[in-house]
């Protein structure tokens, strides 16, 4: 049998997810940005795992590139106020129904937008950081991204010109913006110690903290199934909990629109917009 036939004769509906939790209760979840799409804030990749625009920055060139920095607050100026004023969706909610319910014991997401605590989710862990905190390289300081968009517009009054491209907006905070914004911008700095800010995530060619991961390995030690919502998992700080569930016998449950790294290791896959799918289970669970 083929890997794409075993994956076709794996899918189901939210009545079969309902059943595979109901069996499987105290479930460890991991979520990505296709979980935030319904809040207005585009996924990084389309439903076969490609990159849908630029790649996204490097670590190391963020730190070693004063013009990879300037490009870096440039993009980040146009495509925050996307992320800080999106509110969370029905699937965001549908996951603090299930905390409540005792459904859920540990969520992991690889999301920086923070939608999961604004909708109430009580025990999240952000895998990757988060987008409305800034830290000094030096000192250590957190500064808040709304005070970093401040200064970033009290010392370039040109960006008020600067327009962004909606459907360019990624789940980062990064938008497309033209190359004179990204040459004339001022580079904000600590404001205690003057040194390089970097917004509080783990950007690509970084690593997650290992206590973050440790933290995380052992709550899926403790986890009767791994479900997987909206990401593609091809970055392995999230794909290397579905390898470890699966050498484990950890059953894997997964809701997705398109491909993903870990199709031939779920238990259950169910295809469709993820707000759509839990509000079904929600139902299924709840009634």
């Amino acid at each position: 049998m083929s890997e794409q036939t075993t994956v076709e004769s794996r899918l189901g509906s939210a009545l079969h997810l309902a059943e595979f939790i109901e069996q499987y209760p105290e479930l460890f979840v991991i979520t990505g940005a296709g979980i935030s799409h319904n809040s207005g804030i585009q996924t990084y990749r389309d439903e076969v795992g490609n990159w849908k625009s630029n790649n996204p920055i490097q670590h190391s060139e963020f730190l070693n590139k004063e013009t990879a920095r300037r490009r870096y607050w440039a993009r980040s100026f146009g495509g925050w106020p996307n992320v800080s004023s999106a509110k969370p969706n029905d699937a965001h909610r549908a996951l603090v129904k299930l905390e409540s319910k005792g459904y859920v014991a540990t969520l992991a997401t690889q999301n920086v937008d923070r939608l999961h605590q604004k909708a109430g989710h009580k025990k999240v862990t952000d895998l990757h950081g988060r987008l409305d905190q800034v830290v000094c390289m030096n000192c250590g300081l957190l500064t808040s991204r709304e005070e970093v968009q401040a200064w970033l517009c009290q010392h370039n009054p040109q960006l008020a010109r600067m327009k962004t491209i909606e459907t360019a907006l990624r789940p980062d905070g990064d938008a497309e913006v033209q190359d004179e914004f990204v040459h004339e911008i001022k580079v904000p700095k600590c404001p205690r110690c003057s040194g390089l800010l970097k917004p509080n995530v783990v950007f690509y060619g970084s690593t997650v903290n290992k206590e973050v991961v440790n933290y995380l390995f052992n709550g899926l030690q403790k986890a009767k199934a791994l479900l997987v919502i909206g990401t593609s998992l091809m970055v392995y700080s999230s794909f290397r909990f579905c390898k470890y569930a699966n050498e484990n016998k950890i059953p894997i449950a997964c809701i997705n629109q398109g491909l993903t790294r870990g199709d031939s290791l779920f238990s259950l896959k169910v295809g469709g917009d993820c707000s759509e799918v839990l509000n079904q289970l929600i139902g299924c669970l709840l009634d």
